[in-house]
């Protein structure tokens, strides 16, 4: 673990109310301090759509090279600079060969795919993140495979070609590594030429795997075994509702089987489960053992964040949630962690929740709202520039925006349905430039989480009495150690009454307790003793 600083750029002198010590319009510069990181699952992830991060060779396709040019980006191993965005974790969308854009339905578990790259630059990637203590987690499809895979291809010649006679897994043991039935139904898919359906929740080309058969648990094992001794830090699985769609008991059994299996072989692995539905539904599946569970009622233009950024919630909104999702996470695993996200490639991209002259204000605490939450924090490649995409998913999953010249070394085309898709904010060029950046904010805001472990692993309290609908006040109590974070979520500047909420054992007096800032606009924050009067869409951390 490294040390903290005992102090940020800030002097505890008040001038007519006003915060001195920082030069007007100034983020406390939280860079000044010593990150303070232990040394545990708790990450900060960075989600990268391979295809179209980086393009590493010049075919318009992001790729591995082009990853692994880029990781400074992500973090620089040095914690002495502030010139990368500061995550240590990144989750890699599926890498193996895939009939698709998108890969997530596989045709060989063992390899990469030939537009990302080959293995050799697969150990590249994974040396250099381990260079910096970044830890990688991959995309995982367990749900299906392709209709490509061989697996699914044998055994459907297998069914072809047998007449009347019944099936039999000694004959064609793929046959019963799919779900194949002469009833078909809701979720199945007719194989042409025959009186056979197959499962295949999500489309024909994506056909679903029987995970409670033996064989196909002895290659999920193999599979791990696989990529556990490439050096990746665990998995995240991809439509875990869906191994047997509709019967969460189910689900979850086969969860604990895979969370023990993968646990026996690398202890300190992370599984981080998608479970698409509701809080008290995803719940339920930390009952596995599995280390995390997206948390989804705080995501999308309609989720908890944005709704209260939005005012269509009140700030307790938020509040509130942090405590309930505590008491139901823990209720099934006391050692959970949560999964908080705001957008993914599944969503659209949050720039376009918000309009009006406050949007970018709004774009910014929103994200910095995810980021101050509990437990692995994940952030999908571009929210941190403001990028745009909506609609139809490759939409959704446009080329990172490096530079408005699309023609620039690294730019990548994008998926090949993409529309174009018109960007709210400048690229990483000109934001780089400008410290009120979106992409700035970004940093101050992950530094902070990085600075104080409370953030990511303190146990959460509500102070309903310090707030209010436009203001949220929260505490954090990890090891002995507090933070209060408060929150105005309103257009409008807002007073804060902290009289009696202490902090470390200490009543709020002034500055002398103010460590970190994130502002989103050049106004400043104003303290007259237990009174702290925050500007729009402000967040104040107090230690």
């Amino acid at each position: 673990m490294k040390k903290r600083g005992i102090s940020v750029f800030l002097t505890a002198c008040l001038c007519m109310g006003l915060l001195s010590g920082c030069k007007t319009g100034e983020n406390i510069e939280v860079s000044k301090q010593d990150l303070n990181i232990p040394d545990d699952k708790y990450r900060t992830f960075y989600e990268v759509f391979v295809y179209s991060f980086y393009d590493g060779n010049g075919d318009g396709v992001g790729d591995l090279k082009g990853l692994t040019e880029k990781l400074d980006y992500i973090n620089d191993g040095d914690a002495s600079t502030d010139t990368d965005l500061g995550c240590n974790g990144i989750w890699l969308m599926p890498i193996m060969p895939s009939p698709t854009y998108h890969k997530y339905d596989v045709t060989d578990f063992y390899a990469i795919d030939a537009e990302y790259g080959t293995m050799e630059d697969f150990e590249a990637f994974m040396a250099a993140c381990k260079e910096r203590d970044v830890h990688v987690i991959i995309d995982f499809v367990l749900n299906h495979t392709s209709s490509s895979h061989p697996w699914f291809v044998e055994a459907c010649e297998y069914l072809k070609g047998l007449g009347d006679k019944e099936p039999s897994v000694q004959e064609c043991p793929y046959y019963g590594y799919y779900n194949f039935t002469k009833e078909g139904g809701a979720g199945y898919s007719r194989l042409e030429g025959t009186e056979w359906y197959y499962e295949a929740q999500f489309w024909s080309g994506m056909p679903d795997l029987n995970v409670g058969n033996e064989a196909v648990r002895g290659e999920i094992e193999d599979i791990v075994d696989f990529w556990l001794a490439k050096g990746i830090d665990g998995f995240r699985l991809d439509a875990a509702k869906e191994y047997y769609s509709g019967t969460v008991d189910a689900n979850i059994d086969f969860l604990s089987w895979f969370n023990s299996m993968v646990k026996e072989k690398k202890e300190d692995a992370y599984i981080v489960a998608e479970v698409w539905t509701d809080m008290d539904t995803y719940a339920q599946y930390y009952g596995s053992g599995i280390d995390s569970v997206f948390d989804f009622d705080f995501a999308d233009s309609s989720g908890i964040i944005a709704s209260v950024v939005k005012g269509s919630k009140p700030a307790s909104g938020f509040g509130k949630a942090l405590q309930t999702l505590d008491e139901k996470f823990s209720g099934y695993n006391p050692d959970y962690i949560d999964a908080p996200f705001y957008t993914n490639h599944d969503l659209g991209r949050s720039a376009g929740y918000y309009s009006g002259k406050d949007s970018e204000r709004q774009t910014k605490i929103a994200g910095a709202m995810n980021l101050m939450m509990n437990g692995c924090c994940f952030l999908y490649y571009g929210e941190e520039l403001g990028m745009k995409g909506a609609g139809r998913d490759e939409n959704k999953r446009a080329p990172m925006y490096w530079s408005k010249d699309s023609q620039k070394e690294g730019m990548c085309d994008g998926p090949i349905d993409m529309e174009m898709v018109k960007m709210k904010y400048d690229s990483l060029e000109e934001q780089r430039e400008d410290k009120w950046s979106i992409y700035n904010y970004y940093k101050e805001a992950i530094r902070l989480r990085n600075v104080y472990p409370e953030i990511a692993r303190g146990k959460v309290s509500y102070i309903e009495g310090a707030s209010d609908d436009n203001i949220c006040v929260i505490k954090k109590v990890y090891e002995s150690s507090e933070v209060l974070l408060v929150m105005n979520v309103s257009k409008d500047e807002r007073k804060a009454d902290l009289s009696g909420v202490t902090v470390n054992g200490k009543e709020i007096d002034g500055a002398d307790s103010l460590e970190g800032l994130l502002l989103t606009g050049t106004e400043q924050i104003k303290m007259n003793g237990e009174e702290v009067t925050l500007p729009p869409y402000a967040v104040a951390l107090f230690h």
